[in-house]
């Protein structure tokens, strides 16, 4: 694990993306998130592990490059994401949505 998040794992995960290719992928149980770009895979599987209490069995990384974005005559760059999918041993699960 690097010494950039070893006291807040907390930190790693920003937040769970939801979309339509994450949502087939639940099936899989396959969690797709969006985390701190400086995260390396072995910090992103000891957060999952110790924040959901799950058994991960691999993390995709992909950092895809910025959008550039356009308001009138305003031109400028989105901020950079970058995504980890998060494969889960058989039987495990992370409530993405509260039952209500």
């Amino acid at each position: 694990m690097s010494r950039l998040f070893n006291s807040r794992l907390a930190d790693v995960i920003r937040k769970p993306i939801i979309t339509e290719k994450a949502t087939n992928s639940l099936e899989l149980n396959q969690y797709t998130f969006e985390v701190d770009p400086r995260a390396e895979k072995p910090d992103i599987k000891s957060a999952i592990e110790s924040l959901f209490d799950v058994k991960v069995i691999s993390v995709n990384t992909m950092n895809p490059p910025r959008r550039t974005r356009r308001v009138g005559k305003f031109s400028g760059k989105r901020s950079q994401v970058k995504k980890a999918i998060v494969r889960l041993a058989e039987g495990d699960k992370i409530q993405l949505f509260p039952e209500s």
